[in-house]
């Protein structure tokens, strides 16, 4: 079954590791064919996040903010600081039509799992 099927209690979630193996950040060999969405506030951001990661905080998205045109009728993955606004986010794009899965745990989980996480300058960032 994909992780991007919509179930009857709206979009799916994923752990750190799933996600990361669907956005190409798993092993070096895996290419990855969804968008990680990270909707938290630019403070958050700037601290640490994934690499390659689309930023566009909640309160953006929920004001209706579009998706860049890259991230646009592609699976996303969403992912915040602990999984509380991206599962917001995700119902939200969910109700645009898009495809899309919120990380169990986010960033913090992210961190936890030894996945990848720089700064604003590209250097070794910290979960916010």
């Amino acid at each position: 079954m994909s992780i991007f099927r919509r179930d009857q209690g709206g979009p799916g979630r994923v752990t750190a590791r799933e996600a990361a193996a669907r956005t190409g950040h798993g092993t070096a060999d895996s290419a990855g064919d969804a968008v990680l969405l990270d909707v938290r506030e630019p403070y958050e951001w700037q601290s640490g996040h994934a690499p390659r990661a689309l930023h566009l905080p909640l309160s953006a998205l929920a004001a209706g903010a579009a998706l860049p045109s890259h991230a646009q009728a592609r699976p996303l993955v969403v992912i915040c600081r602990s999984g509380n606004r991206s599962r917001q986010a995700a119902d939200l794009l969910a109700a645009r039509g898009a495809v899309a899965v919120d990380v169990i745990g986010g960033m913090r989980s992210w961190a936890e799992e030894g996945l990848p996480v720089v700064d604003a300058g590209g250097g070794n960032g910290t979960v916010a």
